[in-house]
């Protein structure tokens, strides 16, 4: 292989520089080119991209999000979109591509690869609900903004004697909501993996208050209901004053953590060695702290990841 493309797709997180970085270095280490994709598959469409090198990574390792934007591309999902996708890197002589991004981007990867194109899966996903891998990338960055927040908003609580519940992403999984929820000390978590029981949830915050604890904090996941009917729901069973903070995009932006750093670096030279091993189709990830790859096909068919028992018990117990 002597020429390489890389791109990322879908929401952006911190730690995709970290990995664009050191594919890039090590492409660059094996004497091949490196080329970036400029918003993700809709760049590669318009075959629009930069060349990569050296100097097109420096200080980018402490940025969050990505420098070669992100885009989500309506085109690529259709049989005649991803058959220009090819074409453009044939055309461009690339040998082989690697995909930074969450479920849709590494559907497209597959794609790419049933079509014959060689392509390594990197999977960044701040819900951190993709299979096959303990942690994505960008995951535990948010989880530090969350916490910062969290732990802000507990100050104010206190001070008014009042109950908040923190909207945090997570459309189809908990995670977030569950470790920011332990983490932070948070009385409750509610996520889509667990039904809420809202009266026993108001029995369990009024037994607080008659302990003489005047004030609670809640984190939801944005899939898990609708935060203001919740809140309206407690100061009308329980006569707390309630508000509703909503993180947004906050979580997703920041400089990356040490973990993020080095997770995105060890994905991004992994990937590439893949490559210039003969290897495609699959997904690197993280099993243990040991780098794994697993089969696009198993990956993108195979449901999403669920929340671990052992962290929903752990959050039952400790955030009462």
């Amino acid at each position: 292989m002597k020429r390489l493309a890389i791109l990322t797709s879908g929401g952006d997180c911190s730690g995709m520089n970290a990995t664009i970085r050191a594919a890039v270095r090590t492409a660059i280490a094996n004497d091949v080119e490196m080329i970036g994709y400029l918003k993700g598959y809709a760049g590669l469409l318009k075959n629009d991209y930069t060349i990569l090198n050296s100097r097109s990574v420096a200080g980018i390792l402490q940025r969050g999000g990505t420098f070669l934007q992100s885009a989500r591309s309506a085109e690529f999902r259709t049989e005649e979109g991803r058959k220009k996708a090819l074409n453009n890197l044939l055309i461009e002589k690339i040998d082989g591509l690697v995909v930074i991004g969450g479920d849709g981007s590494l559907t497209g990867a597959l794609a790419l690869d049933k079509m014959g194109f060689p392509v390594i899966g990197i999977p960044a996903s701040i819900d951190n609900d993709i299979a096959y891998t303990d942690m994505s990338l960008g995951v535990d960055t948010a989880l530090n903004n969350i916490l910062y927040a969290v732990d802000c908003i507990k100050d104010t609580a206190s001070s008014h004697d009042r109950a908040f519940i923190v909207e945090v992403m997570g459309r189809n999984s908990g995670y977030l909501a569950s470790t920011s929820a332990i983490a932070t000390g948070a009385e409750f978590a509610i996520v889509p993996e667990v039904e809420l029981d809202l009266v026993e949830m108001c029995h369990q915050l009024r037994q607080r208050y008659d302990e003489g604890r005047t004030n609670a904090l809640i984190i939801m996941a944005e899939g898990a209901g609708h935060a203001q009917e919740i809140a309206d729901g407690i100061k009308n069973a329980i006569g707390f004053e309630t508000r509703v903070t909503v993180l947004g995009h906050y979580q997703r932006g920041g400089a990356p953590t040490v973990f993020d750093r080095l997770l995105g670096s060890r994905f991004g030279m992994k990937s590439v060695e893949l490559l210039l091993s003969g290897t495609k189709g699959v997904m690197v990830g993280l099993s243990a702290n040991s780098l794994t790859t697993t089969l696009l096909e198993m990956v993108v068919n195979g449901g999403q990841k669920k929340l671990n028992d052992d962290l929903l018990h752990m959050e039952e117990i400790l955030c009462i």
